[in-house]
């Protein structure tokens, strides 16, 4: 790629998917889009099951960055940028759910500026760059209890923020990042929050320009902060009451049922459809489950445990919609172990293992087809999620033994296989593997899942063909188990499988910068490639449109990790008079103002 665009759709599937949705908001005119109308009832209260939010304000906090917080927040507060997988806009920008324009950058790429589009606030107050300035002073000056906070990043690698006038403002970076980067991983974390009503450090206290001093911008963050804690109040404090987005609370019970309707006073384009949205918490997937059987849900999932009665709820009235993730799945290798770690660092060791792994089996058969493999860093295009298209290494048990039969291993099939020719040379076993290492390792998964164990099983089973000895040790949590390993610590864990829910899940830009650099914060397994460092430096700074693609194109040949099966986000099952539920967002938002009943 040589614009900035960042493409990850290509324009067919974007054309069928509005075809298929008859969309008037689609490039051309939809003559249809009438008739269409027609045959819609505005209105009507939707259920869906939906864990209790337990945080509304718009700026990220510590331990309450669930996803369900996310979509909560997202209907009440419009942010400055919402992405689109399938938008042609520039950077994948969902321009008509974001509050700015399009941005853009300086010659020297260091400057980027952002206009706002007209929009107001509920109470009919103008947003304005003064809404900027303010999410901007109360961030800054309390970073560290900012949870998209990480040093060095946002907002510390910004020299100047500057507003230019009431609808336009500017960010300087300390040097010229990647701008799909910074547009996708930086400019994401910004929201627009009401200076007009919330600049004050009490509820009794009148609202000035409190965050434009260090101290003050402590106290108002301080002060919004205990009434976001305070959840019994979401439905009545005055401070909420002011919004941008065009929903707004009808009624809360911490821990229970939260329900929402349109917002009277939204001034935005995309008012919702229907009249009431109750979201329902569940004790767990069996009660859950058991009241979407029964029908007296509209929107709900279908755990990975019942995949089985998937053609029962069709017949019950129900659409069945798996909800792919922007996320990849894998086990990483612990290559600090000072008697594994020499022979992870083998490439060919790495490869032999990955092509033993049949991730389309494992996908069909444990997990019912909800599961799409993982063959790189970068997540795959939504049209080809599934297949294992592009997909450096399939399973090939012949082409796994050849490796290893090749640099000097004795396979022992259902034993435990050895290096019978040590040394660095062609044809051995490679630097600091002695005469008679074993391929033998402990591999940590979670527990609590029933088809992650059968998962490993199957892995197991495959590998001791060959003679690669595993042991799974299941834990309730295999990250706190497998710590990453610092100087002098102790590293005795091999293998580590922490996705059974997905291992990790990107912003727009997939870049690797906290995963696979050498010095990375989640690089739990110490991986170290310095041609790896380089191109991901570039996806973070290089102007080259086709920098993500070079980084993934390498990290899915030299596998820091083993690439694993990524189980859906969930299995989505809502009533056939529901419409504009899908696509489902692969960044996990949810948009029911669009939703409507037939």
């Amino acid at each position: 790629m040589t614009s900035r665009k960042i493409r990850l759709v290509a324009g067919a599937i974007s054309v069928a998917v509005c075809a298929a949705l008859a969309l008037s908001s689609c490039s051309g005119t939809n003559t249809d889009s009438k008739a269409e109308e027609t045959n819609k009832t505005d209105g009507g209260t939707v259920t869906m099951a939906f864990r209790t939010p337990n945080w509304i304000l718009p700026i990220s906090a510590p331990g309450f960055t669930q996803g369900e917080n996310a979509i909560f927040i997202n209907a009440l507060y419009t942010p400055l940028y919402n992405y689109d997988l399938n938008s042609r806009e520039d950077y994948n920008i969902h321009k008509a759910k974001s509050l700015g324009e399009v941005p853009t950058f300086s010659n020297d790429g260091k400057t980027v500026t952002v206009k706002l589009k007209p929009a107001q606030w509920s109470d009919g107050t103008e947003i304005t760059t003064r809404d900027v300035e303010f999410w901007w002073n109360l961030i800054a000056n309390n970073k560290e209890k900012w949870a998209s906070y990480r040093k060095g990043g946002f907002p510390d690698n910004v020299s100047e923020f500057k507003v230019i006038d009431e609808k336009s403002f500017s960010l300087t970076s300390q040097q010229a990042f990647s701008p799909g980067w910074f547009v996708g991983n930086q400019l994401n974390k910004v929201s627009l929050i009401p200076q007009h009503a919330w600049d004050k450090d009490s509820a009794d206290a009148a609202v000035s320009d409190l965050d434009r001093s260090p101290e003050g911008a402590v106290k108002v963050f301080d002060f919004l902060t205990e009434q976001a804690k305070d959840i019994s109040t979401y439905a009545t404090n005055p401070l909420w009451k002011t919004t941008s987005g065009p929903w707004s609370i009808a009624s809360y019970v911490p821990n229970g049922q939260v329900e929402l309707v349109p917002n009277p006073d939204y001034k935005g384009d995309q008012k919702a459809k229907i009249s009431k949205l109750v979201l329902r918490p569940f004790t767990g997937d069996d009660a859950e489950f058991n009241v979407l059987r029964a029908g007296e849900i509209d929107y709900g999932y279908i755990p990975a445990a019942n995949v089985s009665q998937i053609d029962y709820m069709k017949g019950q009235g129900y659409k069945v919609a798996p909800w792919y993730g922007w996320s990849i799945t894998y086990m990483p290798f612990n290559f600090a172990n000072p008697v594994s770690g020499p022979i992870f660092k083998q490439l060919y060791v790495r490869q032999a293992m990955q092509m033993l792994i049949d991730q389309p089996t494992i996908s069909e058969k444990i997990w019912g087809g909800m599961a799409a493999p993982t063959c790189g860093p970068v997540p795959m295009e939504q049209s080809k999620m599934g297949t294992m298209e592009g997909c450096v290494y399939k399973f090939d048990p012949e082409g796994a033994k050849k490796l290893l039969e090749d640099n000097g291993w004795k396979i022992v099939p259902d034993g435990t296989s050895e290096c019978a020719n040590p040394g660095s040379s062609s044809g051995q076993c490679g630097e600091g593997i002695a005469a008679g290492a074993k391929l033998q390792f402990t591999m940590i998964s979670q527990s609590g899942f029933t088809a992650t164990t059968k998962m490993m099983a199957e892995i197991k089973s495959q590998m001791s063909k060959l003679g690669i000895n595993v042991e799974i040790q299941e834990v309730p949590d295999s990250v706190a188990v497998s710590q990453k390993c610092e100087d002098g610590a102790q590293c005795s864990w091999d293998l580590s499988f922490f996705g059974s829910q997905g291992s990790w899940y990107y912003p727009v830009y997939a870049s690797g910068e906290r995963l696979f650099a050498t010095e990375a914060a989640v690089n739990l397994g110490l991986y170290s490639n310095a041609e790896a460092d380089q191109l991901i430096k570039d996806t973070q700074f290089s102007s080259d449109g086709s920098a993500i693609a070079k980084y993934n194109e390498f990290l899915a040949k030299d596998l820091p990790v083993l690439w694993m099966p990524n189980p859906v986000y969930q299995i989505s099952a809502y009533r056939d008079t529901l419409e504009n539920i899908e696509p489902q967002d692969p960044m996990n938002l949810m948009y029911p103002e669009d939703w409507s009943k037939k």
